[in-house]
């Protein structure tokens, strides 16, 4: 009897090896991230879309090779206060709810840093599960990892067009023929403008709308040429 109750007790093994499965899978992006401290990673959409035969172009150049216009005008259009929050911005979080009538519907509120835990480490999609798992990798990777490196590895892995183009670099071909370390300021802006949807948003073409908001990341920047500082400085 002894012997039954305590055998009762125990995970059948092929739960123990699915349970530990499920743990090893949710602890191994909090192992990996500090590698990325000196190795440059891929996204997992560039992942999946080499795994399926689909184009993927992507260069990836360090941060002090990409014009400054770029990361300035991403941080105005992206995260105001990158510089300032902890990887997860809890102000932001909380205007995002009050505009909203749904929590299914709430837009914005999401940092540069958890961009990166998404496309790094999780899945494309609107889904509060990912967003309960993508909260503590954003803490956990502006604590590992220095705010220039996050937006280095950020700007290197955005989508920045509607045909596998991933990164500032391939970007910048794409839309202007130019490297993006010849950037102009407005030519930054406009890239910045089409991150939310690269697909449909087009920085080679621009329609009014989108050299509207370039106007307006180019007006911002000039109002605060202070906004990445934390990028400027090596920490």
């Amino acid at each position: 009897m002894p012997e039954k109750s305590r055998s009762t007790r125990i995970l059948p093994q092929p739960l123990r090896i699915v349970a530990i499965g499920i743990l090893i899978l949710f602890l191994l992006p909090y192992v990996i991230t500090p590698l990325y401290a000196v190795v440059d990673p891929i996204s997992t959409t560039m992942l999946s879309r080499r795994l399926s035969g689909e184009r993927v172009e992507r260069h990836y150049v360090p941060i002090s090779r990409i014009s400054p216009t770029l990361p300035l005008a991403v941080i105005i259009a992206e995260d105001g206060r990158f510089c300032s929050h902890h990887g997860v911005d809890l102000a932001e979080i909380r205007e995002a709810l009050a505009e909203s009538d749904d929590i299914d519907e709430v837009r914005g509120g999401s940092t540069i840093t958890q961009q990166v835990a998404k496309n790094l480490f999780l899945w494309q999609g609107r889904s509060l599960v990912r967003k309960a798992l993508e909260f503590p990798l954003a803490l956990w990777i502006d604590l590992i990892l220095p705010k220039r490196r996050i937006l280095e590895i950020y700007l290197n892995i955005a989508e920045w067009g509607p045909n596998g183009e991933f990164g500032a670099e391939a970007g910048a071909r794409r839309a202007f023929g130019k490297s993006a370390r010849d950037l102009s300021r407005y030519d930054a802006a406009l890239l910045a403008a089409t991150l939310p949807n690269p697909a449909s948003r087009n920085a080679r073409q621009p329609g009014p709308g989108l050299r509207r908001l370039a106007g307006l990341y180019v007006a911002r920047a000039d109002r605060a040429p202070a906004a990445a500082d934390c990028v400027r400085a090596r920490r």
